[in-house]
């Protein structure tokens, strides 16, 4: 069982920064694939990061050159620091892990991010 509890969101300013972080329990986060998934009002959740046991990421296109994923494994937390916000980055943002098989779904309980002027 992994439990996850994000943090960071907040209202921002378009084209300003936020840093968000995910906290995990237990000690098998070095082992973990983590990722940062956001839901819009009305839209469908929407993988944004990714970032592998080894270090690798991935992103989605929208977000490319302005988001970075990060982990730090002393911490067993992960991180996605958001530069250039744009309003249609507004969304709850979540972090998730399918666990060390792959096979499991752990969700933290979300954190709002609002760009608005």
């Amino acid at each position: 069982q992994v439990q996850l509890v994000e943090s960071g969101g907040g209202l921002v300013q378009p084209g300003g920064s936020l840093r968000l972080s995910c906290a995990a329990s237990g000690s098998i986060f070095s082992f973990l694939a983590m990722d940062w998934y956001r839901q819009a009002p009305g839209k469908q959740r929407e993988l944004v990061a990714t970032i592998t046991s080894g270090g690798s990421t991935n992103y989605v296109d929208s977000v490319k050159g302005r988001f970075t994923i990060a982990r730090d494994n002393a911490k067993n937390t992960v991180y996605l620091q958001m530069n250039s916000l744009k309003p249609e980055d507004t969304a709850v943002y979540y972090c998730h892990t399918s666990g060390v098989r792959r096979i499991a779904d752990y969700w933290g309980q979300g954190t709002q991010v609002t760009v608005s002027s």
